[in-house]
């Protein structure tokens, strides 16, 4: 199996969602004041999503990496290897950028708005600095488009005439780590924009990780030379 292959067919349903979702939440960005932005999307507080929100974020602080080692169970190493090259690139790359831009955190951006009230959730421990990006935002992108991304060599390589399943798992894989994403939002963890930058690298680094280790990690096959003439 090729892997420009797996990427284009991947292309195909899980990176044309993704990138209408990312002009989306651009357009929402760029059209509306942050601070008001960040109220709107945090309009609809309830018991039920406080409790939702606080746990399915904490995903991202063990439980993904834990599935991550899931693959081991059957001896998939390379697999494991795939989540965790990918996980260690974007963990740096974000770390990097946290600690050289080092945005303040919603709760500080609305001490000195006298006139808005954020909405917290009780219990949360809220962080103050390092806003942007996301760690968990990049967490939550970078576990579901590996899972992605080998969903569909595994689809390739069984060669199935029908891909109604693959695609509405792909899809489910996007909008898991859109929720993930969200949660930062609803907890007051982080802003939009956060989010954004956090899922992009979450997005792009297994997939460039994928391309260029893709032949070495997964044993995919090379490219065929092209005839010369």
């Amino acid at each position: 199996m090729k892997k420009n292959e797996v990427i284009k067919k991947f292309f195909l349903v899980y990176g044309v969602a993704y990138l209408l979702l990312l002009v989306f939440v651009l357009n929402l960005q760029f059209s509306n004041p942050k601070l008001e932005l960040h109220l709107w999307l945090n309009t609809h507080h309830n018991g039920f999503l406080d409790t939702f929100f606080t746990y399915y974020s904490q995903l991202a602080e063990w439980p993904l990496y834990v599935l991550a080692l899931l693959p081991l169970c059957w001896k998939k190493y390379r697999m494991t290897a795939f989540f965790a090259i990918s996980e260690l690139t974007a963990g740096a790359l974000l770390q990097i950028l946290k600690h050289t831009i080092d945005m303040e955190r919603p709760v500080c951006a609305f001490e000195n708005c006298k006139d808005m009230v954020l909405p917290l959730v009780e219990g949360i421990n809220m962080h103050h600095s390092n806003s942007f990006p996301s760690g968990h935002s990049s967490t939550f992108f970078v576990f579901c488009t590996c899972c992605a991304l080998l969903l569909t060599l595994r689809y390739l390589q069984l060669n199935r005439k029908t891909g109604l399943l693959w695609g509405a798992s792909l899809l489910a894989l996007l909008f898991m780590a859109a929720l993930g994403a969200y949660s930062r939002v609803y907890l007051s963890q982080h802003f939009l924009a956060d989010i954004c930058m956090g899922s992009v690298i979450g997005f792009t680094t297994p997939l460039v990780i994928f391309y260029f280790l893709g032949n070495k990690i997964l044993k995919l096959k090379p490219q065929e030379a092209q005839p010369t003439e």
